[in-house]
């Protein structure tokens, strides 16, 4: 299809597309670092090998300039190219087979229109024999697929089946959330439960979330609104992008409809946890003790950590109180190990707000004694193993 057949858009319907493609995450996969938008060849990481993130900008050649508005259905729809060709489920057609076709051609519209031609081949995925046949993809989806658009639920709020339309479709958050089996498909039974990505943790949208404090409606709306809940963590590493490039674009009313979704999901009242008792005996083990800290773990807490996380009567936003929050709570440190190292930017959490990185400033030893406090004195729950050599492998990652 040249320029000229190119359907005409509306400015409503591009800027639509536009809020859509950033709720949707589309150039944090399809993105280069520090290459131009949209243009490809994002490796992503995945148990068989690195699949890399096609190129979407309209060049003709090397992007889809030349795919008509049913062509792009069908690859957001079906999970095949214009050349009929089965994508990899990296691409999460299983969520995007759930939009309307008006969301999926203001997607299209948006891409058509506002995204500069780039021209870049998209690199081989890096999948051995016989894995990287696209035939095979065929039989994947015969096991694990199944194309539908999103059908209300009735017995639900216009809010809620709102919430679950974006949930389960463009913002595809049981993509991460959700473990995955042998075959890298989701697993159905687990939906939500908690994963692995990206070296990191996407930890349960459930109630078999670990926090002290139970994620409710409010707290998922405050957090996808702001970068951080009062009682919950904070949007770092591979959610900082998610929430401040992506779901902040999304109007007040859908974060509200989201946090409703979600909120029903954990099962959790929609009340002030502030003088509940997990809340108040996290609050009390946080003050300082006259007697100084014996403990190595507690005195370099209070002399790095104390400063910004002291919270007196009450959790007060911006200053996470670490005995209640998921990360000290996980049965895996990973989480909380990554923020001590590398810190949470400007451009992550709350807006404006920082933690310095210590990856200079302690050793192993020193933030494993630290993690060990929080999750033995703060937490009382069951000390993690061999942090020491879990902070060196973290510590080792970001320099390979």
């Amino acid at each position: 299809m040249s320029v000229a057949e190119r359907p005409q858009f509306t400015s409503e319907q591009i800027e639509k597309g536009r809020v859509l493609a950033a709720a949707g995450y589309c150039a944090e996969c399809h993105t280069p670092a520090g290459g131009a938008a949209f243009s490809g060849n994002y490796p992503i990481e995945t148990d068989y090998g690195v699949i890399y993130g096609s190129n979407i900008t309209p060049d003709p050649e090397t992007g889809i300039g030349a795919w008509s508005p049913e062509a792009f259905r069908r690859a957001m729809w079906q999970g095949v190219d214009r050349e009929g060709r089965h994508l990899f489920p990296a691409l999460p057609y299983d969520h995007f087979t759930k939009m309307t076709a008006e969301d999926v051609d203001a997607i299209y519209a948006y891409l058509m229109t506002e995204v500069k031609p780039v021209h870049s081949v998209t690199k081989a995925a890096g999948i051995p024999f016989p894995l990287n046949q696209r035939i095979l993809q065929a039989g994947w989806k015969m096991l694990f697929f199944k194309e539908g658009r999103y059908e209300n639920d009735l017995s639900k709020s216009e809010e809620w089946n709102r919430g679950a339309y974006l949930v389960e479709g463009v913002t595809h958050c049981g993509a991460c959330h959700t473990p995955r089996n042998k075959l890298g498909a989701e697993e159905a039974s687990q939906t939500f439960a908690g994963a692995h990505i990206d070296k990191w943790i996407a930890p349960a949208l459930t109630a078999a979330n670990p926090s002290a404090v139970p994620w409710s409606a409010s707290e998922f709306t405050r957090y996808l609104a702001s970068g951080a809940g009062v009682y919950h963590g904070v949007a770092a590493g591979p959610m900082g992008p998610v929430v401040h490039a992506g779901l902040r674009e999304l109007p007040e009313s859908d974060l509200k409809a989201i946090g409703i979704y979600l909120g029903d999901i954990v099962g959790a009242p929609d009340s002030d946890p502030a003088q509940s008792a997990v809340v108040q005996a996290s609050l009390a083990a946080g003050r300082p003790d006259p007697a100084y800290r014996r403990d190595q773990g507690e005195r370099l807490y209070a002399t790095a950590c104390a400063a910004c996380h002291y919270n007196a009567e009450q959790v007060l936003a911006g200053r996470p109180d670490l005995g209640i929050n998921s990360a000290t709570r996980l049965d895996d440190p990973t989480n909380l190990i990554h923020v001590m190292l590398d810190g949470v930017s400007a451009e992550e959490g709350t807006k404006g707000l920082v933690m310095p990185a210590f990856r200079h400033a302690l050793s192993d030893q020193e933030i494993a004694a630290i993690a060990a406090y929080l999750r033995d004195d703060r937490s009382k729950l069951a000390p993690w193993p061999d942090l020491d050599a879990k902070v060196a492998a973290i510590r080792a990652e970001a320099t390979q």
